[in-house]
């Protein structure tokens, strides 16, 4: 069973021009802290994306799975704000949860052999303020840790995309976003998976001579050595088009793996 997380240091050092000092990563301890991520994400995902999501607490983001998930937290050491997070999914919770949330947009059986291994992220949001290479790599360097602390082999994820591009018609930016990345990203064919809702028929057309740049999320996962499994699922909730990704360890560039001690 994987290790619970343990307190980070306060300081994950990055180039950025937002002041180090500024960000404490802590793992959230109590319901308390959980709640402060899920105000978070309510004012990401439903203030500004516009999601239309069941809430049972007015101005917070939360479902099933948050009870059987740990929660990252970064924080803004000034304001004592939560100013990005993520939520983790162990194979060993996701048992008790009854699966992944993935397998609710995909069917995953092509990773069936994957999953005593693997944790599922889930819900990345950050504050438009601290939308920086700081608050990103605070992230991932706690992620990376866990990863190597637990002895665990990927991390798999869905990556969403806005629906809504200016000029151009609904979900065609996502389309030719997934074109563009299929092509150059792809998994090999036994790891690739099916969405269970695909992106509405008529933005699949003309995507083929749309230039549209991806979300720096996605583009910071693919520089880390994740791959891309397959077409993106339609999330009519979120109004987003999810993109399945998933990063083994065993791909990270080298300086990542010397990090680990590989």
């Amino acid at each position: 069973m994987p290790a619970r997380p343990q307190p980070l240091p306060a300081l994950l050092r990055s180039p950025s021009a937002v002041a180090p000092a500024r960000l404490q990563v802590q793992w959230a301890r109590h319901l308390d802290e959980v709640r402060e991520a899920q105000r978070l994400r309510y004012q990401v995902f439903m203030e500004e994306m516009g999601a239309r999501l069941p809430t049972e607490l007015p101005g917070h983001d939360m479902d099933h799975f948050d009870a059987y998930c740990e929660h990252l937290l970064v924080r803004d050491a000034v304001s004592g704000m939560v100013v990005g997070t993520y939520r983790l999914l162990t194979p060993v919770e996701a048992r008790r949860a009854g699966g992944l949330y993935a397998d609710n947009e995909f069917d995953l059986a092509p990773l069936d052999a994957w999953r005593p291994r693997l944790v599922e992220l889930g819900r990345s949001c950050v504050h438009a303020d601290w939308r920086n290479g700081a608050t990103i790599v605070a992230l991932w360097g706690a992620l990376a840790e866990f990863m190597q602390r637990n002895r665990l082999e990927a991390m798999l994820g869905c990556a969403s995309m806005p629906m809504y591009h200016p000029g151009l018609a609904y979900g065609e930016g996502a389309a030719a976003i997934w074109q563009q990345l299929g092509t150059r990203f792809l998994a090999e064919p036994d790891m690739q998976v099916t969405p269970r809702t695909a992106l509405p028929l008529p933005a699949q057309g003309s995507a083929a001579a749309v230039s549209v740049q991806p979300p720096a999320l996605i583009l910071g996962y693919l520089r880390m050595g994740a791959k891309v499994l397959g077409a993106p699922a339609w999330d009519p909730d979120f109004q987003t088009a999810d993109l399945p990704l998933m990063a083994r360890m065993q791909d990270l560039p080298a300086r990542y793996r010397r990090q680990r001690g590989d």
